[in-house]
């Protein structure tokens, strides 16, 4: 059975590739009528991609362990949510998964009006430039990385997912990793196709409803990794900057700085070369982001190790890359306006890109450090999470205090109303004061929550000053996204520098004291799963007599797995969380209990949550004619 989709998926690759091979021919000999075929062809294998995709489905929920795919990844004992994971949970799984997004996005923008009012050629150069990029993933799941692989013995039973991935976190973490990674497709190839047939409308406009849910879904993504990091390493942070965490990051830093210049180019048709770099730069880094992950180049807990698949993806970088500059170095020059001068809005905003590109090559040259420096050293260390706190942090700061300021300035030069202006530089010089005067340390925490409270400060008076903008979805895109990222910049610079954490052994009965609250721990209770076995601890938390809860992290042991498991407990607040897991147990006595005090945690979750739906307001809706686009844009760019 499995060999008819492994068939359908080869038979897509003839279909890509062969489809990929006309567009050329027809651009070669600058006939344009050949788009209407190739769209035939993808959904043709489309179609094929999905009939492969619901039958390793099938094979998982059914647990049919003839599949190797499956016998390594699930087992009869594993919860139907883990097992339908288990799709995107190994490397074929996940490049099947990110293939067949990619087909399903293209398909959907097949039939959107925006594909529809594109210049016949630049349809043509759309499939000229997709189609190669949809054969290579084909090209690794049907050769290199194929998950219909058939086991060489028929276990009775799976191995099981790994533990540290049975957390709905991690089920929802890399799908939406790979969905953002499919739609940046999108952006990428209409850029390349636009600049090649020399498109007159801004192609910007046409990948708008692209490229924010693109941007969110990756967002979502990351910040999802790190609430999962939170919740199942039992560490008390959500961030090391580990290598496989800062692949996922580096090409967020491109699709942030993509999402504000290519509004440039919407508004004043500046930057028309880097919106085009900047969108291939995404996509390039995200494949990037797989080699990291695939390739056994670095060594973290999310990697899949070495593989066979590390090489061609080297290659389809080198490639894209010097395709990428080729097309951009081709472009027209024409007469492209010139960005305004940086005490403008233009300015300031053309800043912040260039901070985040500088966070990007930041992070993305301490994560590849180890691999550079094999060149001079015999056994080459990454860099720690001290290089990137000191070097990353102070950037965010200053990013997020751009977001306060660069409302103020006109488009074309000058500051709007500078006594209000003011105010935000003064919240924020007050923040730093305090701080200095408190003797906090490290001073870099208060001038992030100073910088929080400034853009606070900002749309607070800009929606008082403007009380109808409030009832305009571009608004609460832009203005409100950048309040949920100043929530998130506050998060963070309260909860790591003033976390405190206990570690102690107790027995039944005993308490013990720790800032203020009062943790008596009762007993041992024993959990028995199908799928596992744990002891949970009972802890009593108290303060100044009142009883606020129990804390009940756990020791873990599943089925197949040798190596227990710690599971965190947490009481939730908005002011200071209380953290609480287990390591080891020595009877009934806990070996020892980890209490850490995480102030002010939650509110990078909330802005996450925040930050990752609210661009979705920006969405163009079908039925908008060009007046209301045009009122739109005025709000959006309020930036």
């Amino acid at each position: 059975m499995y060999t008819i989709a492994h068939w359908s998926l080869i038979l897509a690759l003839l279909l890509s590739t062969a489809g990929a091979g006309f567009a050329c021919v027809q651009a070669w000999s600058g006939q344009d009528r050949s788009a209407p075929w190739l769209e035939r062809a993808h959904l043709v294998s489309v179609l094929l991609m999905v009939l492969a995709s619901s039958m390793l489905l099938q094979a998982l929920v059914g647990h049919d362990f003839s599949l190797a795919y499956v016998a390594k990844f699930t087992d009869r004992s594993l919860p139907l949510v883990y097992t339908v994971a288990a799709f995107w949970a190994g490397q074929e799984g996940s490049l099947l998964f990110w293939a067949l997004c990619m087909g399903l996005a293209v398909a959907a923008f097949l039939y959107s009006r925006t594909y529809q009012e594109l210049a016949p050629g630049t349809r043509q150069h759309f499939w000229l430039f997709y189609l190669p990029v949809q054969a290579f993933f084909l090209l690794l799941i049907t050769g290199m990385s194929n998950p219909f692989a058939q086991s060489a013995a028929v276990p009775p039973d799976g191995q099981g997912l790994n533990p540290l991935l049975r957390n709905i976190g991690m089920a929802l973490h890399p799908p939406l990793l790979f969905a953002g990674y499919a739609l940046f497709t999108i952006p990428a190839c209409l850029a390349l196709a636009s600049a090649f047939s020399g498109e007159r409308k801004p192609w910007v406009e046409a990948a708008r409803n692209w490229l924010l849910p693109g941007w969110s879904l990756l967002t979502a993504g990351i910040l999802l990794g790190g609430w999962w990091a939170y919740m199942e390493l039992g560490w008390g942070g959500y961030w090391a900057w580990d290598p496989v965490e800062n692949a996922s990051l580096i090409p967020w830093f491109a699709a942030t700085a993509l999402v504000h210049t290519a509004l440039l180019e919407r508004r004043f048709g500046v930057l028309p070369r880097t919106n085009v770099f900047l969108a291939c730069l995404t996509l390039l880094l995200c494949i990037f982001a797989t080699y990291l992950v695939r390739s056994g180049v670095v060594e973290s807990l999310h990697a899949f190790g070495s593989g066979t698949v590390g090489r061609p993806l080297l290659l389809s970088l080198v490639f894209g890359l010097a395709l990428s500059l080729a097309v951009i170095t081709a472009m027209p020059r024409g007469s492209t306006p010139a960005l305004a001068e940086l005490g403008s809005r233009q300015g300031a905003m053309a800043l912040s890109v260039w901070l985040l590109v500088a966070l990007g090559a930041v992070v993305l040259l301490g994560t590849v450090w180890p691999v550079i420096s094999q060149l001079w050293e015999s056994k080459p260390v990454g860099l720690t999470k001290g290089f990137y706190n000191s070097v990353c942090l102070p950037l965010f700061t200053l990013l997020a205090l751009l977001l306060a300021v660069t409302p103020w300035f006109g488009w074309r030069g000058g500051v709007e109303r500078p006594r209000l202006a003011v105010i935000p530089v003064l919240v924020w010089l007050a923040a730093v004061g305090a701080g200095l005067w408190l003797g906090v340390r490290p001073l870099l925490a208060a001038a992030g929550v100073g910088a929080a409270a400034a853009v606070g400060a900002t749309v607070l008076i800009q929606a008082c000053l403007a009380p109808k903008l409030l009832r305009t979805r571009g608004f609460w895109a832009s203005h409100g996204s950048h309040l949920a990222f100043a929530c998130i910049v506050m998060g963070v610079a309260v909860s790591g520098p003033f976390q405190k954490t206990l570690e102690v052994p107790l027995s039944p009965g005993e308490t013990v004291s720790f800032e203020g609250y009062e943790f008596r721990f009762d007993s041992v209770r024993e959990i028995t799963t199908p799928e596992m076995t744990a002891k949970e601890a009972v802890v009593e938390v108290t303060r100044d007599g009142k009883h606020l809860g129990e804390l009940t992290p756990q020791q873990r042991l599943y089925r197949n797995y040798d190596h227990p498991n710690s599971e965190v407990s947490i009481l939730f607040s908005l002011g200071n969380e209380l953290y609480a897991t287990i390591h080891d147990l020595d009877g009934d006595r806990v070996e020892p209990l980890k209490i850490s005090i995480n102030p002010m945690v939650n509110w990078v979750w909330i802005g996450s949550l925040a930050i990752c739906l609210l661009p979705l307001l920006a969405l163009r809706r079908r039925a908008e004619n060009s007046h209301a686009v045009k009122n739109e844009d005025e709000h959006d760019d309020r930036d």
